[in-house]
């Protein structure tokens, strides 16, 4: 994938351009279909599809105190993008500057660095520009007037429920990752590195990943039975996420700890990606470490029980290609 950073990269891409605009947190199957129109458009005029989106959230620039858990990363959203095929994808760091760019800047900016603006397709409620007084009507006349054609898809649905990345973040909140999956078209995941930590799982004979992820939505705390996906291999695991009660007293950083079942490979600095499956208890705090490897144990059987369950586990959870 050509990921370009910068407005004046633009002007490198072949013309015809046809641009897929949003935010596109969780690429759910809404957003999907923006980029996918984009895409066909592209190729009925052989031209070049490109995704512009923003890092970060523009919700963390413009309202930090409210803006929500992401339920993709940036680096996680570039990953879809590629498992998706989108051949180029700008992304824009979204900062003040770009905060108090009017909407109609913001698309004459655009038009003028591509070699060939032919269109641009959002989602139908998507506002932009400064005071997100931007908006398909804006769009539409702007391109009547600059000369590309505009498209607002409408929305998607699951059953009869429009699909949005406000109703799967509260159902992953809830623990609901059969709503969850069915609302993303994929099942609930996020990517992470690999970071060393005190290595206490190490000593009680079941060693733990910690998985560094920035922003993303976690379900909520407990332990979980998940698969992970590594460099095009799935790996069976357990997930404790929490504050450690039992080691912390219940005063630590909240983490997410992965064991994975049958490994004894270093994965410190690499990137793993982590699909929930089933719950399997809430955190508990132990009288000893002694309680808590006994549990640890017991959770690792559950586990496999839960996974020899689970029909999809080839799949990693990314969008399909």
């Amino acid at each position: 994938m050509n990921l370009l950073r910068t407005f004046d990269e633009l002007s490198r891409v072949k013309a015809p351009v046809h641009l897929a605009v949003g935010v596109f947190d969780g690429l759910h199957p809404g957003h999907r279909a923006v980029i996918q129109h984009a895409i066909e458009k592209a190729q009925e005029n052989h031209g070049t599809a490109v995704v512009v989106t923003f890092d970060p959230h523009p919700q963390r620039v413009l309202r930090p105190e409210d803006a929500p858990r992401m339920l993709t990363s940036t680096h996680h959203k570039v990953a879809l993008l590629r498992e998706m095929n989108v051949g180029t994808l700008l992304l824009l760091s979204f900062d003040q500057h770009l905060a108090s760019t009017s909407a109609e800047d913001f698309i004459q900016t655009l038009s003028r660095h591509c070699a060939g603006l032919s269109s641009i397709t959002v989602g139908h409620e998507w506002s932009f520009g400064k005071d997100r007084k931007g908006n398909l009507k804006l769009l539409a006349s702007m391109g009547r007037k600059i000369g590309f054609e505009v498209t607002g898809i409408p929305p998607v649905k699951e059953g009869v429920e429009v699909i949005s990345s406000t109703r799967i973040r509260q159902a992953v909140n809830a623990g609901d990752f059969t709503r969850a999956a069915e609302l993303l078209g994929r099942p609930f995941s996020v990517l992470g590195r690999v970071e060393q930590g005190a290595q206490l799982g190490r000593s009680l004979g079941f060693p733990t990943a910690n998985l560094v992820t920035g922003s993303e939505q976690f379900p909520p705390d407990g332990v979980y039975a998940v698969t992970a996906w590594h460099e095009a291999r799935v790996l069976e695991g357990v997930v404790n996420i929490g504050v450690r009660p039992t080691v912390t007293g219940g005063a630590g950083e909240r983490l997410l700890e992965l064991h994975l079942l049958d490994f004894n490979g270093d994965l410190y600095g690499e990137e793993v990606e982590v699909v929930f499956r089933n719950y399997l208890r809430p955190e508990i705090r132990f009288a000893n470490v002694h309680e808590l490897k006994e549990q640890i144990a017991t959770d690792v059987a559950e586990a496999r029980k839960a996974l020899a369950d689970c029909a999809d586990l080839a799949w990693s959870g990314r969008a399909e290609s």
